[in-house]
């Protein structure tokens, strides 16, 4: 599950980079290039990395049993406010009949797209962090641990 979060952090970053590099293209629509057909891509993986992300993450931070996992779960109603707004204006976007360079840039503009990706950096740091320290307490306790990973 701790993986799959992950996943999910990383399909919603990759999509907000390669926003950037789209926006800085100057297309005034996403039909007849290689990234303007990439844009829809990113988009909707993006949109299916955010379908039930709270709920998920709340599920992983509990399997994981993280130091302050009651901390986590309160920050959490923050990342799920965060992730519905930016998953509205993500569907707005994919709903247009064109995406356009200044389009994709007023959407990395948006406060909730940017509010979102501060929330994944701040909790995926934290999750990460304390998954290399879970790891290497399991490592000095059984050692073969280790060589399985």
């Amino acid at each position: 599950m701790f993986a799959e979060i992950l996943a999910r952090f990383d399909a919603i970053e990759e999509c907000y980079e390669f926003m950037l590099a789209y926006a800085a293209q100057g297309l005034p629509t996403d039909h007849g290039s290689k990234s303007g057909g990439q844009a829809r891509e990113f988009l909707t993986r993006a949109v299916k990395a955010l379908d039930g992300l709270a709920e998920s993450t709340a599920t992983a931070v509990k399997e994981a049993a993280l130091e302050g996992d009651e901390k986590f779960l309160s920050f959490l109603v923050v990342l799920d406010r965060d992730g519905r707004d930016s998953l509205a204006a993500i569907e707005l976007v994919l709903a247009q009949p064109s995406i356009s360079s200044q389009l994709i840039d007023n959407l990395n503009a948006s406060i909730h797209l940017r509010s979102l990706l501060t929330d994944l950096f701040l909790i995926g740091e934290i999750m990460r962090t304390q998954a290399k320290s879970v790891d290497r307490e399991l490592a000095s306790v059984d050692p073969a641990s280790d060589r399985q990973s």
